[in-house]
Protein backbone atom coordinates (compact mmCIF):
# COMPACT_ATOMS: atom_id res chain seq x y z
CA UNK A 1 0.00 0.00 0.00
CA UNK A 2 1.43 3.31 -0.81
CA UNK A 3 2.48 5.71 1.93
CA UNK A 4 0.35 9.17 2.01
CA UNK A 5 2.84 10.68 -0.05
CA UNK A 6 2.71 8.39 -2.89
CA UNK A 7 -1.01 8.81 -2.79
CA UNK A 8 -1.65 9.12 -6.76
CA UNK A 9 -2.24 13.23 -7.88
CA UNK A 10 -3.67 13.74 -10.87
CA UNK A 11 -1.36 16.28 -12.59
CA UNK A 12 -0.42 17.38 -16.00
CA UNK A 13 2.99 18.23 -17.59
CA UNK A 14 3.57 21.51 -19.60
CA UNK A 15 6.27 22.68 -21.04
CA UNK A 16 8.36 25.95 -19.46
CA UNK A 17 9.54 28.30 -22.13
CA UNK A 18 9.44 32.62 -21.96
CA UNK A 19 7.17 33.51 -24.15
CA UNK A 20 4.33 31.24 -23.10
CA UNK A 21 5.10 31.10 -19.20
CA UNK A 22 3.45 34.52 -18.77
CA UNK A 23 0.12 33.30 -19.91
CA UNK A 24 0.18 29.75 -18.38
CA UNK A 25 1.34 31.00 -15.17
CA UNK A 26 -2.10 32.97 -14.81
CA UNK A 27 -3.92 29.77 -14.36
CA UNK A 28 -2.11 29.66 -10.51
CA UNK A 29 -4.19 32.79 -9.69
CA UNK A 30 -3.23 34.33 -6.09
CA UNK A 31 -0.23 31.54 -6.41
CA UNK A 32 2.99 34.09 -7.30
CA UNK A 33 5.65 32.74 -8.68
CA UNK A 34 9.27 33.50 -7.96
CA UNK A 35 11.07 35.96 -9.67
CA UNK A 36 14.33 33.69 -10.17
CA UNK A 37 12.20 31.44 -12.56
CA UNK A 38 12.01 34.27 -15.14
CA UNK A 39 15.76 35.63 -14.69
CA UNK A 40 17.88 32.40 -15.86
CA UNK A 41 17.89 30.89 -19.08
CA UNK A 42 17.07 27.06 -18.08
CA UNK A 43 16.25 25.78 -21.71
CA UNK A 44 19.02 23.24 -21.75
CA UNK A 45 17.77 21.82 -19.01
CA UNK A 46 14.32 21.18 -20.11
CA UNK A 47 12.11 23.16 -17.96
CA UNK A 48 8.79 22.39 -17.56
CA UNK A 49 5.87 22.53 -14.98
CA UNK A 50 4.21 19.75 -13.09
CA UNK A 51 0.72 21.03 -12.85
CA UNK A 52 -2.17 19.90 -10.39
CA UNK A 53 -5.64 21.47 -12.06
CA UNK A 54 -7.87 22.58 -9.47
CA UNK A 55 -11.59 22.11 -9.62
CA UNK A 56 -11.88 24.84 -12.24
CA UNK A 57 -9.95 23.24 -15.46
CA UNK A 58 -8.81 27.09 -16.59
CA UNK A 59 -6.96 27.80 -12.62
CA UNK A 60 -4.64 25.81 -10.81
CA UNK A 61 -4.12 24.15 -7.79
CA UNK A 62 -0.15 24.16 -7.59
CA UNK A 63 2.26 23.78 -9.58
CA UNK A 64 6.38 23.08 -9.35
CA UNK A 65 8.66 24.00 -11.54
CA UNK A 66 11.26 21.41 -12.60
CA UNK A 67 14.58 21.17 -14.27
CA UNK A 68 17.25 18.17 -14.86
CA UNK A 69 20.76 17.82 -16.83
CA UNK A 70 20.36 16.23 -19.91
CA UNK A 71 21.55 12.33 -19.82
CA UNK A 72 20.81 11.94 -16.43
CA UNK A 73 17.78 10.04 -13.93
CA UNK A 74 16.75 12.82 -11.38
CA UNK A 75 14.64 15.33 -11.39
CA UNK A 76 14.81 18.78 -9.55
CA UNK A 77 12.02 21.01 -8.06
CA UNK A 78 13.07 24.25 -8.04
CA UNK A 79 10.28 25.79 -6.45
CA UNK A 80 6.34 24.23 -5.68
CA UNK A 81 3.64 27.18 -5.35
CA UNK A 82 -0.07 26.71 -4.27
CA UNK A 83 -0.39 23.38 -2.78
CA UNK A 84 2.80 22.51 -2.34
CA UNK A 85 2.57 19.11 -1.18
CA UNK A 86 0.17 17.93 -4.09
CA UNK A 87 2.79 19.82 -5.82
CA UNK A 88 5.66 17.63 -4.73
CA UNK A 89 3.64 14.38 -4.69
CA UNK A 90 3.01 15.17 -8.34
CA UNK A 91 6.45 15.54 -9.13
CA UNK A 92 7.72 12.40 -7.62
CA UNK A 93 4.54 10.26 -9.47
CA UNK A 94 5.71 12.33 -12.55
CA UNK A 95 9.62 10.77 -11.87
CA UNK A 96 8.44 7.53 -11.17
CA UNK A 97 6.64 7.19 -14.42
CA UNK A 98 9.72 7.92 -16.28
CA UNK A 99 11.77 5.65 -14.18
CA UNK A 100 13.98 7.95 -12.73
CA UNK A 101 15.95 7.23 -9.56
CA UNK A 102 15.80 10.49 -7.54
CA UNK A 103 13.96 13.50 -7.24
CA UNK A 104 15.70 16.92 -5.73
CA UNK A 105 14.31 19.82 -3.97
CA UNK A 106 15.96 22.77 -3.80
CA UNK A 107 15.60 25.20 -0.63
CA UNK A 108 15.10 28.22 -1.86
CA UNK A 109 11.40 28.27 0.21
CA UNK A 110 11.12 24.27 1.07
CA UNK A 111 10.93 24.25 4.35
CA UNK A 112 12.92 21.28 6.23
CA UNK A 113 9.27 19.80 7.46
CA UNK A 114 7.47 20.23 4.55
CA UNK A 115 10.53 18.56 2.50
CA UNK A 116 10.15 15.25 5.78
CA UNK A 117 6.52 15.53 5.03
CA UNK A 118 6.92 14.99 1.40
CA UNK A 119 9.28 11.88 1.97
CA UNK A 120 12.81 14.05 1.54
CA UNK A 121 15.76 13.89 2.86
CA UNK A 122 18.06 16.85 3.84
CA UNK A 123 21.58 17.26 1.48
CA UNK A 124 24.44 18.29 4.00
CA UNK A 125 25.28 21.71 2.99
CA UNK A 126 27.72 22.64 0.47
CA UNK A 127 30.92 23.16 1.74
CA UNK A 128 31.72 25.59 -0.77
CA UNK A 129 29.79 26.47 -4.41
CA UNK A 130 32.07 26.39 -7.31
CA UNK A 131 33.32 29.71 -8.50
CA UNK A 132 30.51 31.93 -9.96
CA UNK A 133 27.44 29.72 -8.92
CA UNK A 134 24.50 30.54 -6.36
CA UNK A 135 22.23 28.14 -4.94
CA UNK A 136 20.42 27.77 -2.17
CA UNK A 137 21.51 27.15 1.41
CA UNK A 138 19.53 24.19 0.90
CA UNK A 139 18.72 20.90 -0.74
CA UNK A 140 16.84 17.92 0.14
CA UNK A 141 16.21 14.54 -2.28
CA UNK A 142 13.78 11.66 -2.26
CA UNK A 143 15.34 8.29 -3.88
CA UNK A 144 12.87 6.38 -5.78
CA UNK A 145 14.59 2.77 -4.95
CA UNK A 146 14.64 0.93 -1.72
CA UNK A 147 18.19 1.69 0.10
CA UNK A 148 20.60 4.29 0.31
CA UNK A 149 23.56 6.04 -0.93
CA UNK A 150 26.35 7.34 1.35
CA UNK A 151 26.32 10.91 1.32
CA UNK A 152 30.13 12.58 0.53
CA UNK A 153 30.65 16.25 1.41
CA UNK A 154 29.98 18.81 -1.70
CA UNK A 155 32.65 21.15 -2.30
CA UNK A 156 32.70 23.20 -5.93
CA UNK A 157 35.46 23.58 -6.86
CA UNK A 158 37.12 27.14 -6.56
CA UNK A 159 38.70 27.73 -9.95
CA UNK A 160 37.96 26.67 -13.73
CA UNK A 161 40.85 23.51 -13.60
CA UNK A 162 40.84 21.97 -10.16
CA UNK A 163 38.25 19.22 -10.94
CA UNK A 164 40.74 16.76 -10.67
CA UNK A 165 42.55 17.64 -7.33
CA UNK A 166 38.43 18.22 -5.84
CA UNK A 167 36.86 14.84 -6.87
CA UNK A 168 40.09 13.50 -5.20
CA UNK A 169 40.09 15.21 -2.20
CA UNK A 170 36.33 14.60 -2.27
CA UNK A 171 36.87 10.75 -2.10
CA UNK A 172 39.57 10.89 0.25
CA UNK A 173 36.61 12.77 2.75
CA UNK A 174 34.40 10.47 1.59
CA UNK A 175 36.30 7.46 2.72
CA UNK A 176 37.32 8.66 5.63
CA UNK A 177 41.07 9.28 5.00
CA UNK A 178 40.59 13.51 5.08
CA UNK A 179 38.65 15.05 7.90
CA UNK A 180 36.45 17.47 6.47
CA UNK A 181 37.41 20.37 7.33
CA UNK A 182 40.93 19.68 5.65
CA UNK A 183 38.79 19.87 2.55
CA UNK A 184 39.37 23.35 1.60
CA UNK A 185 41.20 25.69 -1.00
CA UNK A 186 44.74 25.41 0.00
CA UNK A 187 44.27 21.41 -0.48
CA UNK A 188 42.44 22.03 -3.43
CA UNK A 189 45.59 24.05 -4.93
CA UNK A 190 48.17 21.94 -3.07
CA UNK A 191 46.73 18.61 -4.88
CA UNK A 192 46.55 20.47 -8.25
CA UNK A 193 50.52 21.81 -8.20
CA UNK A 194 51.54 18.29 -7.20
CA UNK A 195 49.05 17.17 -10.33
CA UNK A 196 48.64 19.73 -13.68
CA UNK A 197 50.11 19.03 -16.47
CA UNK A 198 48.83 23.01 -16.95
CA UNK A 199 46.10 23.77 -16.62
CA UNK A 200 44.31 20.13 -16.78
CA UNK A 201 45.22 17.07 -14.77
CA UNK A 202 45.65 14.19 -16.60
CA UNK A 203 44.94 10.64 -15.43
CA UNK A 204 49.04 9.79 -14.80
CA UNK A 205 49.84 12.69 -12.88
CA UNK A 206 46.73 12.43 -10.87
CA UNK A 207 47.09 8.96 -9.73
CA UNK A 208 51.17 9.71 -8.82
CA UNK A 209 49.83 13.32 -7.18
CA UNK A 210 47.86 11.09 -5.23
CA UNK A 211 49.88 8.03 -4.10
CA UNK A 212 52.50 10.77 -2.84
CA UNK A 213 49.85 12.37 -0.80
CA UNK A 214 48.05 9.57 0.33
CA UNK A 215 50.78 6.29 0.31
CA UNK A 216 48.68 4.17 2.18
CA UNK A 217 46.03 4.22 -0.10
CA UNK A 218 46.07 1.91 -3.34
CA UNK A 219 45.51 3.78 -6.56
CA UNK A 220 45.71 2.46 -10.35
CA UNK A 221 45.62 4.39 -13.57
CA UNK A 222 42.76 3.10 -16.11
CA UNK A 223 44.52 4.54 -19.58
CA UNK A 224 43.48 3.27 -22.76
CA UNK A 225 45.73 4.90 -24.85
CA UNK A 226 50.00 4.96 -24.52
CA UNK A 227 50.06 8.53 -26.37
CA UNK A 228 49.69 11.98 -24.32
CA UNK A 229 46.38 13.16 -23.63
CA UNK A 230 44.15 16.11 -23.35
CA UNK A 231 46.78 18.22 -25.55
CA UNK A 232 44.77 18.90 -28.89
CA UNK A 233 43.30 21.82 -28.46
CA UNK A 234 46.85 22.99 -27.82
CA UNK A 235 49.20 24.46 -30.34
CA UNK A 236 52.08 21.94 -31.25
CA UNK A 237 55.01 23.69 -29.51
CA UNK A 238 52.77 23.93 -26.15
CA UNK A 239 51.60 20.35 -26.68
CA UNK A 240 55.36 19.11 -26.50
CA UNK A 241 56.78 19.95 -23.60
CA UNK A 242 53.44 19.00 -21.42
CA UNK A 243 54.15 15.59 -23.53
CA UNK A 244 57.40 15.25 -21.85
CA UNK A 245 55.65 15.77 -18.19
CA UNK A 246 53.45 12.92 -18.70
CA UNK A 247 55.99 10.93 -19.79
CA UNK A 248 57.86 11.65 -17.24
CA UNK A 249 54.60 11.07 -14.85
CA UNK A 250 54.50 7.59 -16.19
CA UNK A 251 58.26 6.93 -15.32
CA UNK A 252 57.23 8.19 -11.88
CA UNK A 253 54.32 5.83 -11.66
CA UNK A 254 56.12 2.86 -12.19
CA UNK A 255 59.23 3.97 -9.96
CA UNK A 256 56.72 4.60 -6.98
CA UNK A 257 54.47 1.55 -7.82
CA UNK A 258 51.42 2.98 -9.49
CA UNK A 259 49.91 0.99 -11.55
CA UNK A 260 48.86 1.67 -15.24
CA UNK A 261 46.24 -0.23 -16.88
CA UNK A 262 45.99 0.02 -20.57
CA UNK A 263 42.42 -1.86 -20.24
CA UNK A 264 39.56 0.28 -21.43
CA UNK A 265 38.03 0.61 -17.60
CA UNK A 266 34.24 -0.02 -18.20
CA UNK A 267 30.89 0.87 -16.51
CA UNK A 268 30.29 -2.56 -15.30
CA UNK A 269 34.21 -2.55 -13.71
CA UNK A 270 33.14 0.89 -12.02
CA UNK A 271 30.21 -0.38 -10.50
CA UNK A 272 32.66 -3.33 -8.92
CA UNK A 273 34.78 -0.98 -7.89
CA UNK A 274 32.64 0.91 -6.00
CA UNK A 275 30.70 -2.26 -4.86
CA UNK A 276 34.00 -2.90 -2.77
CA UNK A 277 33.70 0.94 -1.25
CA UNK A 278 36.40 1.99 -3.79
CA UNK A 279 36.30 5.61 -5.56
CA UNK A 280 36.42 5.89 -9.16
CA UNK A 281 37.74 9.71 -10.51
CA UNK A 282 36.64 9.35 -14.05
CA UNK A 283 37.32 11.87 -16.89
CA UNK A 284 34.19 12.81 -19.01
CA UNK A 285 33.03 15.66 -21.99
CA UNK A 286 30.65 17.74 -20.26
CA UNK A 287 28.75 17.95 -23.90
CA UNK A 288 26.31 15.39 -22.51
CA UNK A 289 25.26 17.61 -19.29
CA UNK A 290 26.11 21.08 -20.20
CA UNK A 291 26.28 20.77 -23.83
CA UNK A 292 29.78 21.82 -24.58
CA UNK A 293 32.98 19.25 -25.36
CA UNK A 294 35.41 20.21 -22.23
CA UNK A 295 37.13 17.44 -20.44
CA UNK A 296 36.28 16.85 -16.71
CA UNK A 297 36.59 14.99 -13.40
CA UNK A 298 34.09 13.76 -11.62
CA UNK A 299 33.83 11.35 -8.53
CA UNK A 300 31.85 8.12 -9.27
CA UNK A 301 30.65 6.84 -5.34
CA UNK A 302 27.54 4.80 -5.66
CA UNK A 303 25.16 2.76 -7.69
CA UNK A 304 21.56 2.39 -7.68
CA UNK A 305 19.41 0.80 -10.37
CA UNK A 306 20.07 1.60 -13.58
CA UNK A 307 22.71 4.70 -12.59
CA UNK A 308 26.10 5.62 -11.68
CA UNK A 309 26.06 8.18 -8.14
CA UNK A 310 28.61 11.26 -9.07
CA UNK A 311 29.53 14.13 -7.50
CA UNK A 312 30.75 16.88 -9.85
CA UNK A 313 32.64 19.50 -8.34
CA UNK A 314 31.11 22.44 -10.68
CA UNK A 315 28.22 23.78 -11.95
CA UNK A 316 27.03 25.50 -14.72
CA UNK A 317 25.09 29.00 -13.08
CA UNK A 318 24.22 30.53 -16.66
CA UNK A 319 21.28 27.71 -17.04
CA UNK A 320 19.78 27.39 -13.76
CA UNK A 321 22.25 24.47 -12.55
CA UNK A 322 23.14 24.87 -9.07
CA UNK A 323 24.98 22.30 -6.44
CA UNK A 324 22.12 20.58 -6.17
CA UNK A 325 21.65 19.37 -9.29
CA UNK A 326 25.86 18.36 -9.16
CA UNK A 327 25.50 16.46 -5.81
CA UNK A 328 24.80 12.78 -5.35
CA UNK A 329 23.96 13.30 -8.97
CA UNK A 330 22.60 9.76 -10.87
CA UNK A 331 23.69 8.99 -14.62
CA UNK A 332 22.42 6.30 -16.37
CA UNK A 333 24.83 3.67 -17.34
CA UNK A 334 24.67 4.40 -20.77
CA UNK A 335 24.98 7.92 -20.39
CA UNK A 336 27.79 7.78 -18.41
CA UNK A 337 29.74 5.49 -20.88
CA UNK A 338 29.01 7.83 -24.12
CA UNK A 339 30.23 10.89 -21.46
CA UNK A 340 33.88 9.18 -20.95
CA UNK A 341 34.96 9.02 -24.17
CA UNK A 342 37.16 11.59 -24.43
CA UNK A 343 38.74 13.66 -26.79
CA UNK A 344 38.72 13.21 -30.96
CA UNK A 345 39.94 9.12 -30.14
CA UNK A 346 37.53 8.93 -27.78
CA UNK A 347 40.03 7.31 -24.89
CA UNK A 348 39.02 6.88 -21.54
CA UNK A 349 40.72 7.95 -17.90
CA UNK A 350 40.26 6.89 -14.68
CA UNK A 351 42.00 7.25 -11.21
CA UNK A 352 40.74 4.21 -8.23
CA UNK A 353 41.42 4.66 -5.01
CA UNK A 354 41.31 1.68 -2.93
CA UNK A 355 40.81 1.11 0.67
CA UNK A 356 43.80 2.49 2.68
CA UNK A 357 45.84 -0.70 4.33
CA UNK A 358 45.76 -0.54 7.99
CA UNK A 359 48.40 0.41 9.78
CA UNK A 360 49.25 3.24 7.07
CA UNK A 361 49.66 6.92 6.86
CA UNK A 362 46.32 7.66 5.52
CA UNK A 363 44.13 7.49 8.91
CA UNK A 364 42.20 10.45 9.22
CA UNK A 365 43.47 13.33 11.05
CA UNK A 366 46.68 12.86 9.03
CA UNK A 367 49.06 15.39 7.91
CA UNK A 368 48.45 17.92 5.59
CA UNK A 369 47.94 17.20 1.82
Amino acid sequence: MPSPQDTPVKHIVVPFEPDTAPALLKRLGRHRTPERWHTVDRSAHSPHLVVVPGDDEEVWAAAALVTARPETAYLKIVDAVGDVPAAVAAVVAHARHRGLAQVKWEGWTASPEDAAAAGFAPLSPPLTQSEGSVGPAAGHVRWLHDGTVSEPPYYGQSTHFTCGAVTALVAQAHAGTLPREALDRRAELTLWRDATNFLACEPVGLGVALRRARPSSPVTVHLDTDRPVLLDHLPEKEQEWRAVLQRASRTDAARIGVAVDPDRLSVTAVRAAIGRREHVLLLLSLAGMQGFDVPHWVLCHGVVPGAVVIEDPWVNAATGDTWVDAHLLPVPDPSLDAMSAVGPDRFRGAVTIGRPQRGGEDAAGSADV
